[in-house]
């Protein structure tokens, strides 16, 4: 609610079927009631009160479903305003003659017309300002505009109901327009003043809350029924007090539960398809492994043919890398020690890069013991990666400082580098690894609520201090 607007266009189109649909039903069902004698004056006006709502509801079809989206799509202003008034003089004209034919009104002039049409203008232009006032840049968030207008919408309809004593029974307008907003309301009071209190483990506020409720609303009819001594008022209160209890606040929870269970299964799936993506990703920095790996093979053999015992360790554990890269890595779990290995063998190759670099000074502790446990692949050399990506330079004093330490099933990493200005030739897509970002999505998929993940930065420096529970 905060961050983005409700769906207003559906929320208001369903509340005005509901209301258009219980004014017909209540037609329909008054047949011989109220005068309705079906003949022949009566005949007419029974069924006059029937069309007459579906016509103003196909109105408010033809503007709310069809003109003003299309006007929002396209912005052709002279279309709507044609289209808007064509449709008035069309649905004018017959709902005067219906109107005038069951002495509803008498023609040309059906006010009740005019009322309706005046309420639903009225609506749209204040919509229009509450955007133009309420809503993001000029407001934090959306949670103001949207309070506003869901009010906005129960006091714009209450309107109407107390316009429209032509077409349906006073006692039925004042019924609707009284109790869709008390409705409204006590939904609202039971999301969250005894629904999420339950939900975050308040039980006895929840029932104080909710005993409240009962005070306020089936609590005055029974009062005012046993101090005037009347029974209605008291039956009314009893009926309000087991339609909350027994109706509403049972079939909106159930509505919360399932509407927030699609969402959390929502998120769930997304989530998924995020760690996919991460794991994609790394997959695609993967050119032609395994002929890489066959490669480094006949480089190694080399090597060792020529004598050249440095370049032939060097190739073996990049060799090492590799093979981890196309076998281990696949897996959603590994021996800790696979993954300390591999984060040796890349310090080990970047140390034979950078070993006669003199502005750059690298510090790395590494685990001596053996550490137990597993862990899901690739969570630790991106911190190191990024490291040397972005805190070597080769014109300045640079320096990398790494502590990694397993203990009582716990592995903790603590890293700081140098940090230096990009040159504008850097391509932001020139990214190391699978990235930092794709790691947090990662531990948040398999490690929730047992790591601890945070970095800062100054000017000179940038700093890790990552902690993980491990299986």
């Amino acid at each position: 609610m905060k961050n983005k607007p409700l769906a207003f266009r559906q929320i208001e189109w369903w509340i005005v079927t509901l209301v258009f649909l219980i004014i017909v039903l209540v037609n329909i069902l008054s047949a011989g009631n109220g005068g309705y004698h079906l003949i022949n004056d009566g005949l007419i006006s029974y069924f006059a009160k029937i069309i007459i709502p579906l016509l103003l509801f196909l109105v408010f079809f033809l503007f709310h479903k069809v003109l003003i989206p299309n006007y929002l799509k396209n912005k052709k202003m002279a279309r709507l305003i044609i289209l808007s008034v064509l449709i008035a003089i069309f649905s004018y004209i017959i709902i005067t003659l219906f109107s005038d034919g069951a002495n509803i009104t008498e023609a040309p002039f059906t006010a009740y017309y005019f009322k309706i049409m005046a309420i639903y203008l009225g609506y749209l232009v204040w919509v229009i300002f509450l955007k133009q006032v309420l809503t993001p840049p000029k407001m934090k968030d959306f949670q103001p505009y949207n309070s506003i207008r869901l009010g906005s919408i129960l006091f714009f309809l209450t309107l109407f109901l107390l316009q429209v004593n032509e077409l349906v029974h006073r006692g039925i307008a004042l019924v609707l327009a009284f109790a869709l907003p008390t409705i409204v309301l006590i939904l609202v009071y039971n999301y969250f003043l005894i629904y999420k209190k339950r939900q975050a483990g308040k039980r006895k506020a929840a029932n104080w809350f909710n005993i409240t409720l009962l005070f306020i609303l089936p609590g005055t009819f029974i009062f005012i029924g046993l101090v005037e001594q009347e029974e209605i008022p008291l039956l009314i209160g009893l009926g309000i007090g087991l339609l909350i209890q027994l109706v509403i606040i049972p079939l909106s929870n159930l509505a919360f539960e399932k509407y927030f269970g699609l969402v959390g299964q929502i998120k769930n799936l997304s989530h998924k398809v995020n760690v996919g993506s991460a794991n994609l990703s790394f997959l695609k920095s993967q050119i032609n492994p395994h002929f890489l790996f066959n490669a480094l093979n006949t480089l190694y053999g080399t090597a060792l043919m020529e004598n050249a015992e440095k370049t032939a360790d060097g190739v073996q554990k990049l060799g090492d890398m590799m093979r981890f890269m196309i076998h281990e890595n696949q897996q959603d779990k590994i021996p800790l020690k696979r993954e300390i290995a591999y984060v040796k063998n890349y310090l080990d190759l970047q140390m034979l890069r950078f070993e006669n670099e003199e502005n750059l000074s690298v510090d790395f502790k590494l685990p001596t013991a053996e550490c137990d446990g597993n862990i899901a692949p690739m969570l630790l050399i991106p911190f190191v990666e990024n490291a040397f990506k972005h805190g070597i330079s080769t014109n300045n004093k640079s320096w990398i400082r790494i502590n990694l330490r397993c203990m009582q099933g716990t592995v903790h990493l603590d890293l700081v580098n140098s940090i230096h200005p990009k040159k504008v030739t850097d391509d932001p897509k020139d990214e190391s690894g699978i990235g930092l970002e794709n790691v947090r999505k990662r531990l948040q998929h398999y490690y929730s609520g047992k790591y601890s993940l945070s970095t800062i930065s100054n000017e000179s420096e940038f700093f890790v201090h990552f902690s993980l529970q491990l299986d």
